[in-house]
């Protein structure tokens, strides 16, 4: 079992900056890819970032250049630092973890909201 607690999460500017957390604990020598995804009511969970064990890491278009995934490679915490901020970034974001047989864990999620 990998449990995920996320934080950082809150009430940022449209252009402003936040630095999300991810801290996993459990069987961590199982997760074989981490990354985070994000989920608005009334629609269904998408991917914002996720970075295998080999190094690919696979990033949404809408968040290309200004979010960043970083690890060091432990896999006992994730990072995403997001940038330039919009509010169509408002969401849920959600850490995910998946083990060798692609079952995934999540986190209880973090609010992100961005609004003037």
């Amino acid at each position: 079992q990998v449990h995920l607690v996320e934080s950082g999460g809150g009430l940022v500017q449209p252009g402003g900056s936040l630095r999300l957390s991810c801290t996993a604990s459990g069987s961590i020598d199982s997760i074989y890819a981490m990354g985070w995804y994000r989920q608005v009511p009334g629609r269904e969970r998408e991917l914002v970032v996720l970075m295998s064990r080999g190094g690919s890491t696979n990033y949404a278009d809408s968040v290309k250049g200004r979010f960043t995934f970083s690890t060091d490679y432990t896999w006992n915490a994730v990072y995403l630092q997001m940038n330039n901020l919009k509010p169509e970034d408002t969401a849920i974001y959600y850490c995910n973890a998946h083990n060798y047989k692609n079952y995934e864990y999540w986190g209880q999620g973090t609010q992100v909201t961005v609004s003037s």
